[in-house]
């Protein structure tokens, strides 16, 4: 019985999180997001999010999940696969005020112009697009 337990529970382990159901991280969330709420909404594995306070909100259903950008071929993070971005215009770090920040795999980026730059020694790294949506 108990090796069947720890088989079980191995190939539970396997199982990516993202196959099991979502995880409601702001119920009750007093913050309406939609069209006029003030953060910006972008394009997420097929739905809108919104950037909210280093994460993307997903509200639905009477509550609002919190995303963030999965590390893909699409949102690199490898040195090796992203481009360098020339940086003369202004400094990312400290810039929250210019630019929203969202968590990108185990780091956070900002959003400039619909691409995630990451500050990194003495460049900037491109990490790829996120896709703002205009208000409607």
């Amino acid at each position: 019985m108990k090796f069947g337990l720890l088989c079980g529970a191995l190939a539970i382990a396997a199982i990516p999180a993202t196959a099991f159901a979502h995880e409601i991280l702001h119920s009750g969330h007093e913050h309406a997001h939609g069209d006029d709420c003030g953060h910006q909404a972008v394009e997420h594995a097929g739905h809108v999010d919104y950037l909210h306070d280093g994460h993307l909100h997903n509200p639905h259903d009477g509550h609002t999940d919190e995303h963030s950008v999965d590390v893909t071929s699409t949102n690199p993070e490898a040195e090796a696969l992203v481009e360098h971005v020339a940086h003369d215009e202004h400094d990312h770090e400290g810039s929250e005020a210019m630019h929203a920040v969202v968590q990108h795999g185990a780091h956070y980026d900002y959003v400039h112009d619909g691409r995630l730059h990451h500050p990194h020694g003495n460049h900037v790294d491109d990490h790829g697009p996120l896709t703002p949506v205009a208000a409607s």
